[in-house]
């Protein structure tokens, strides 16, 4: 960024999300849309329900938003990808084929 005087500077954002705050490293992020802030935040919440055998379910947010679907391939873990009913998990939110799904989810 160059400032008024002509010199270049160095521009910090830093982003209120639902889950806290997000601060972004000098150079990382370019975006022009604050909802793609939001989407790349960490949200906490808990597993409604999770079918190992269809491997997706659902997780409600913390915040009391709509429940959020969940696909085994989002799971960040070793060995089988699955989620226990109740079990508190950390994600973040991405455009899914129908709609908002979990991404790189892992245990709270």
């Amino acid at each position: 960024m160059i400032n008024r005087s002509g010199k270049r500077g160095t521009v910090l954002l830093i982003a209120a999300t639902r889950s806290g705050f997000y601060v972004a490293p000098n150079g990382e992020l370019e975006l022009s849309d604050p909802k793609e802030i939001l989407k790349m935040a960490k949200i906490t919440g808990t597993v409604k329900w999770f079918n190992e055998s269809k491997g997706f379910g659902f997780i409600t947010p913390a915040d009391g938003s709509k429940d959020v679907f969940v696909h085994f391939s989002a799971i960040q873990s070793e060995g089988f990808k699955t989620l226990a009913e109740g079990q508190k998990v950390e994600f973040e939110i991405q455009d899914g084929q129908k709609g908002p799904s979990a991404a790189n989810v892992t245990a709270a």
